[in-house]
């Protein structure tokens, strides 16, 4: 995994994440690897707690965190794509004329987390039917908060499923909302910002503000992987 992690356009990427929030791997998961992390939910476990959104107001479907120790697929992507999304948080940071810096290791990150009060884990998984969607939302757990994080399309669009886009919104000061979906394929991520991001405007740099969620699904089933690198309080 971390060779195929190393070997993503990274320089696309972060002008992607620069220029929009948001940026696409391209195949990262093989077929095979996306069944076995999308069979992972039935297997209870292996996770910390299930939540149904409808009961939320969250929108309709359900998820569940994964506890520690973590499943290895789900710790070797978090561990792998850490150190490279590291350095463009903390280039974000400065831009933003933030004093926060971010270790190079996710092991070093996590004991920050430890140390705020931030001790449970927060990668989960999924799972959506016909009729389902995720609001628009951040994932915000504690006030330390690593700025990128990632998911993962388990199942094929057109086979598995209809619908259920992976949408995210611009918040823009003094103008309108912004739109986007981001295309994804089965094993494909998109790396997105969990809440805000630098930009360039004529009086300097200043903030934008991102959600995102999940359209309806009009038919079949969707799994996605989330790969959140802060811990919940």
């Amino acid at each position: 995994m971390e060779a195929r992690v190393a070997a993503l356009d990274w320089p696309r990427i972060e002008g992607e994440l620069a220029a929009q929030g948001w940026a696409t791997t391209g195949a990262l998961l093989s077929a095979d690897e996306c069944a076995d992390l999308a069979a992972l939910y039935d297997r209870t476990g292996l996770f910390r707690s299930r939540v149904v959104m409808a009961r939320h107001g969250f929108g309709q479907g359900e998820y569940q965190y994964f506890a520690y120790p973590l499943p290895d697929p789900v710790a070797g992507l978090r561990r792998v794509f850490y150190p490279r999304l590291a350095p463009i948080a903390g280039r974000w940071a400065r831009a933003l004329g933030e004093a926060r810096t971010y270790p190079e290791t996710l092991e070093a990150f996590t004991a920050r987390c430890r140390d705020a009060g931030q001790t449970r884990p927060t990668p989960l998984l999924l799972r959506y039917g016909p009729g389902d969607y995720n609001c628009l939302h951040q994932d915000l757990y504690g006030e330390l908060v690593f700025p990128l994080q990632a998911a993962v399309l388990l199942d094929e669009p057109g086979v598995d499923f209809e619908g259920g886009e992976f949408v995210l919104v611009e918040q823009r000061p003094r103008q309108q909302s912004r739109p986007m979906v981001a295309p994804l394929r089965r094993g494909e991520a998109v790396i997105f910002a969990v809440n805000q991001r630098p930009a360039q405007g004529a009086r300097g740099m200043y903030r934008l503000a991102l959600r995102h969620g999940v359209s309806r699904l009009r038919s079949g089933r969707r799994h996605t992987l989330g790969v959140i690198f802060h811990d919940a309080a």
